[in-house]
């Protein structure tokens, strides 16, 4: 039977074209246009703007050919205005190498048209900032919200947390702390990240006082505080207007947003319009000294499926669209944060609108959680909706742990959050058929079809805990797994099957020697965390099975059907690995 697939043009996200999938159903790429990467839309969905960066340039710039000039005299400072004039940064190209399928020109053009961001503020480039970049050109990213509370952490945990964070994969990381010794806390991160660092400025600005007492003065000047500490973006709500606030009237869960809950009692308080967004262009004029990215906030996000794309959230989303051009005219880089708690159905139109108001800027987004009823697990409730956001527009992820909503994350739940999100980053770019994307899985695949599993762990992106869910039912590297057998291993079955390919790629066979290691500190600690198996059996499995089969510790036993003909391995299985998977009370007795 011959089907007409739906290809629409994209690249195989895989470099060697390897297996038999056809390749991504996305739209044919278009790097330099408003679709660098893009799913097809659904009917009725917002087109692209017919704007970008390039509509909004400064007074006195002009137009000339594919670059801008300047007023005589001006110095650039951002990498807008770098990539506006033509120039290739530094940090565009160090851009390019950890984004293979870009070049250094192409990093710049999709700088200049307000589609990407490089958040580098100059000061953190003096320690160690890897640059790297938001934008659709590039592959998701993922940011890891972490800081200290009045009831809980110090500077030490943060810092250990950022290491924790870059560690399971983080690419920017955001210091929300709002208790401790913020100043001292923040500055520390600073000098220890690799990543770029964000913040909500009006946090500390309120540390001593009340919101209803802060002075525009005392905002200017939290700015240029943190921005000379090196924070490479700031989340600025400033598309939170006093017109606004009539429509959160019959939310059921109204303002969520701490930034915009504390601004909203500012304005209703004072009786007059949001200062941040009254001082917006004084705000670019302090980002852009700096280099400042601006991260565009949220502060109408739905914090519940019931109040999810309503005229609060909308409308300010408008008033976001308005200040993307504001700030593009000022030289300062920008993106967008979006919702929140969004039902699955509505995801793809919240993406594509903002694609349309704010003309492209990269969307960074909370999730979107597409269900309230499952606290505890809300990193799964939001990765499911984050996979979807990122495939219809989404840049940049922030992650969900699974102590949203119920506390301050701990170093677990920061792995496991950025874990999740990892999940999703990762799954969009290869639907979107971002190059080069699936490669790392088909290289796993290949060593999960030669039933490698020294290999099979080492391409995992979490090994350890790969290769102590495996040693905690079976022990040994045998051609087979616990789930099945082996008698029941249809992948063993397949790779013995002369005229299948499966399990025969060079490089990936199993040698007819290997040495099954045993449990490394880390591997253990997962496994004591899992509960499930006592003491006694966690020990026995660090030291492997080198007695109970007969093997000298180090070496692999004589029950590995690749070592021993396998109706011998089977009888050896039965007679001497059963009593490994008994708990202690049901073992036979020791000798």
């Amino acid at each position: 039977m011959t089907l007409k697939l739906p290809l629409r043009g994209a690249k195989n996200p895989s470099t060697q074209k390897q297996g038999t999938n056809p390749g991504s159903f996305a739209l044919e790429p278009n790097i330099g246009g408003p679709l660098t990467f893009a799913s097809p839309d659904t009917p009725g969905m917002p087109a692209p703007s017919g704007k970008t960066a390039w509509d909004f340039l400064p007074a006195g710039w002009r137009r000339e050919g594919a670059f801008a000039v300047a007023p005589a005299g001006f110095v650039p400072v951002t990498q807008l205005e770098h990539a506006r004039l033509g120039q290739v940064t530094p940090e565009m190209r160090r851009v390019a190498e950890r984004e293979p399928h870009l070049t250094p020109e192409a990093v710049r053009d999709e700088v200049a048209a307000g589609r990407m961001i490089i958040p580098a503020n100059r000061v953190h480039l003096q320690h160690r900032l890897d640059p790297m970049c938001i934008g659709r050109g590039s592959r998701t990213k993922v940011n890891a919200n972490m800081g200290a509370s009045p009831v809980s952490s110090s500077t030490t945990e943060e810092v250990e947390k950022l290491d924790w964070a870059e560690r399971w994969g983080a690419d920017t990381v955001m210091d929300l702390s709002t208790g401790g010794d913020l100043d001292a806390c923040r500055e520390a991160i600073l000098h220890h990240a690799r990543v770029p660092i964000g913040t909500v400025p009006i946090y500390s600005m309120i540390i001593g006082r009340r919101i209803e007492d802060l002075t525009e003065k005392e905002i200017l000047a939290g700015l240029l505080h943190q921005a000379k500490q090196g924070v490479d973006y700031f989340t600025i709500h400033a598309g939170v207007l006093r017109e606004h606030l009539p429509f959160v009237k019959n939310r059921l869960i109204g303002i969520v947003s701490r930034g915009g809950s504390l601004l909203a009692k500012w304005m209703l308080v004072h009786g007059k319009q949001n200062p941040m967004y009254t001082l917006f262009e004084e705000i670019c004029d302090i980002m852009r000294e700096y280099d400042v990215s601006f991260s565009l906030g949220d502060g109408l996000r739905p914090g519940g499926l019931a109040d999810a794309s309503d005229v609060a959230q909308l409308s300010e989303l408008r008033t976001l669209g308005e200040l993307t051009e504001r700030a593009w005219r000022r030289g300062c880089q920008v993106m967008i944060e979006g919702p929140g708690h969004v039902p699955f159905d509505q995801i793809e139109y919240n993406m594509k609108l903002e694609r349309q108001l704010c003309h492209g800027a990269p969307f960074y987004v909370l999730g979107p959680l597409v269900t309230d009823v499952f606290p505890g697990y809300d990193h799964i409730t939001s990765c499911i909706g984050a996979t979807a956001a990122a495939y219809h527009g989404a840049s940049m992820l922030c992650y969900v742990t699974p102590k949203e909503h119920v506390g301050l994350p701990k170093k677990d739940d920061v792995k496991q959050g950025c874990i999740a999100y990892k999940i999703a980053a990762h799954a969009a770019d290869v639907a979107l058929g971002i190059p080069g994307t699936r490669d790392w899985d088909d290289e796993l695949t290949k060593a999960r079809a030669a039933l490698n599993w020294e290999k099979h762990f080492e391409l995992a992106f979490d090994g350890d805990t790969a290769r102590a869910f495996h040693d905690e039912d079976l022990d040994v590297d045998t051609d087979f797994c616990a789930m099945c057998g082996h008698d029941w291993c249809s992948v063993r079955i397949s790779k013995e099957i002369v005229e299948f390919a499966s399990g025969k790629h060079a490089g990936f066979e199993r040698e007819s020697v290997q040495v099954s290691k045993a449990l490394t500190p880390d591997q253990r600690e997962i496994l004591e965390r899992r509960g499930v198996l006592s003491a006694e059996e966690i020990e026995r499995l660090a030291s492997k099975t080198a007695k109970a089969v007969g093997a000298a510790r180090g070496q692999k036993a004589g029950c590995h059907s690749d070592l021993t003909p396998a109706e011998q391995a089977q009888r050896l299985q039965a007679e001497q690995l059963v009593e490994l998977r008994l708990k202690p009370s049901a073992a036979a007795p020791a000798k």
